[in-house]
């Protein structure tokens, strides 16, 4: 069975820093790219970062510059860094493996079998 287990959320105020991780479990990930998304009650779930199995990393507008998305395929485990975080950053945070086939659509939700159960991150003012 497939898990993908985030940590690292939290409360911090704003231009403060976090690092999420994603510990998968039950395969190995290591060929797949793996992804990072955010929601926020009452709006769909939006992309955040992916990172390829060869390290390409893509990045949403909103956070270039600011985060960014690492990979332990040792660890089978992908990390998300949120640096100089703002308040719309409060969302909960999911992590996304196992992209479909052939798929380039790394930031297209349904595009991603496994999800995490997310993480919190809240960002005050």
């Amino acid at each position: 069975q497939v898990q993908l287990v985030e940590s690292g959320g939290g409360l911090v105020q704003a231009g403060g820093s976090l690092r999420l991780s994603c510990a998968a479990s039950g395969r190995t990930f290591s060929s797949d790219a793996m992804g990072w998304f955010r929601q926020v009650p009452g709006k769909e779930r939006e992309f955040v970062a992916a990172i390829t199995w060869s390290g390409n990393i893509y990045l949403a507008d909103s956070v270039k510059g600011r985060f960014t998305i690492a990979r332990d395929n040792a660890k089978n485990t992908v990390y998300l860094y949120l640096n100089c975080l703002k308040p719309e950053d409060t969302a909960v945070y999911y992590c996304a493996a196992g992209l479909r086939r052939y798929s380039i659509s790394y930031h297209v939700s349904g595009e991603y079998e496994y999800w995490g159960q997310g993480t919190q991150v809240t960002v005050s003012s």
